[in-house]
């Protein structure tokens, strides 16, 4: 139940259940708080049952409910014409508390399907077109991730127990972290302009004006490496591993005109297959989750099962061993089930570090970007810590990077 409501100029006045007039719709529990107040031309209700609220309008003999309500907490005239009403409501709890309906669960179902197909096709033929059309579109992708993620650090659930580092700081290291994938691209390596960007981002927090917080350099070092060094090394992996994967079917009937045969390399091979591992990892231990999940995994998000961590694996590896005969990459079975394992570690560890930021920060989603997904951060959370690990492995433990 919420702990702390602040209702200014309506003088709400707090009544017993016993007291409303009209018969409740539903068992109230002796957690139940009521606020109401009676006007001229109508009386307002403030409903508190546990931990859900609802807020609703006597106006001529009838409870009325979602627009005039949206009319008084924005303070605009309301349709029906009362001035009684034009009043400013500011409600704060511990809990969140939501007055507004929420979207039906088909719409929402049809928004993630519809933007999750676009998505998808999108991310599909940048991967197929590679060099600067892949590297570009990562840019634009790190650099929104990384203004959510210095908007979840200045959030009131993270900055009420350390000091947010100042804007300037957050936005200079949003477009470094943009610029460290076109870097990779330009340079083939990051580590050295990565380690020149921290040192100048950690000067100019040092010398600011003020008392500098070891909060605001951790949070920030942590952003520069968690949204733009790993990112990058997705370009590493799609653009740098040029060598061409020589059994791949496909390739040899790929058209001359997209660069042929020589235009399938290890790196576009090992990107596909890792995607989409990714992908069947999230839904088979989403469907696993909910067919069989009874033990939660982790208070970190605890929605996640082992049930469904085990589905998601399975899925993960079966995935990663069933495209490697499709493009005849990596071509041994030795291999391919260690690649669908290290895809799986790396989705679930960065699915787990999103959930825990966004736990602290006090909020489900990361943005609203991309209806019925959230923001960028909820989308690409589980790839973020993939790309290195999938690098680093066909680039040390594979042999002749597997082909």
């Amino acid at each position: 139940m919420a702990s702390l409501v602040e209702i200014e100029r309506f003088n709400l006045i707090p009544l017993s259940v016993t007291c409303l007039c009209a018969r409740p719709s539903r068992p109230f529990s002796n957690k139940t708080l009521i606020l109401a107040r009676r006007c001229s031309k109508l009386s307002v209700r403030l409903v508190f049952n546990d931990s859900k609220a609802s807020v609703s309008v006597l106006a001529n003999g009838i409870w009325t409910m979602p627009h005039l309500i949206r009319a008084v907490a924005r303070g605009e005239p309301n349709s029906l014409g009362q001035e009684d009403v034009n009043e400013e409501v500011h409600i704060s709890s511990a809990e969140e508390v939501s007055i507004s309906h929420p979207q039906p669960k088909g719409s929402q179902l049809k928004n993630r399907i519809i933007f999750g197909l676009g998505i998808g096709i999108s991310v599909g033929g940048v991967v197929l077109a590679g060099g600067w059309v892949f590297t570009l579109a990562l840019a634009a992708a790190v650099f929104v991730g990384s203004r959510e993620y210095f908007e979840l650090v200045r959030s009131r659930g993270i900055a009420e127990g350390m000091t947010p580092p100042p804007r300037y700081a957050s936005r200079v290291c949003s477009v470094i972290c943009a610029l460290m994938p076109m870097i990779t691209m330009y340079f083939g390596q990051i580590d050295i302009p990565a380690t020149f960007a921290a040192f100048v981002v950690a000067m100019s927090l040092l010398l600011q004006r003020g008392n500098p917080r070891f909060a605001q350099l951790s949070s920030t070092m942590f952003g520069l490496f968690y949204c733009g060094y790993l990112p990058s090394f997705w370009v590493k992996l799609r653009c740098g591993l040029a060598v061409p994967a020589l059994h791949t079917s496909i390739g040899a009937a790929w058209p001359v005109l997209f660069g042929g045969q020589a235009h399938w390399t290890v790196g576009l091979v090992a990107t596909l297959i890792s995607m989409s591992s990714i992908i069947a990892a999230d839904t088979y231990a989403f469907l696993g989750g909910k067919a069989f999940g009874r033990t939660p995994l982790t208070s970190v998000s605890p929605k996640k099962t082992w049930e469904g961590t085990i589905a998601g694996l399975a899925g993960c590896i079966a995935t990663s061993v069933v495209l490697s005969k499709i493009f005849s990459w990596p071509t041994s079975l030795l291999s391919a089930i260690p690649f669908g394992f290290l895809n799986f570690f790396g989705s679930i560890f960065g699915d787990l570090t999103e959930s825990m930021i966004k736990r602290d920060a006090g909020v489900k989603d990361s943005g609203s970007l991309i209806p019925g997904h959230g923001g960028i951060l909820d989308r690409v959370d589980s790839y973020i810590f993939t790309g290195a690990l999938v690098y680093s492995f066909v680039k040390t433990f594979l042999p002749l990077y597997g082909v």
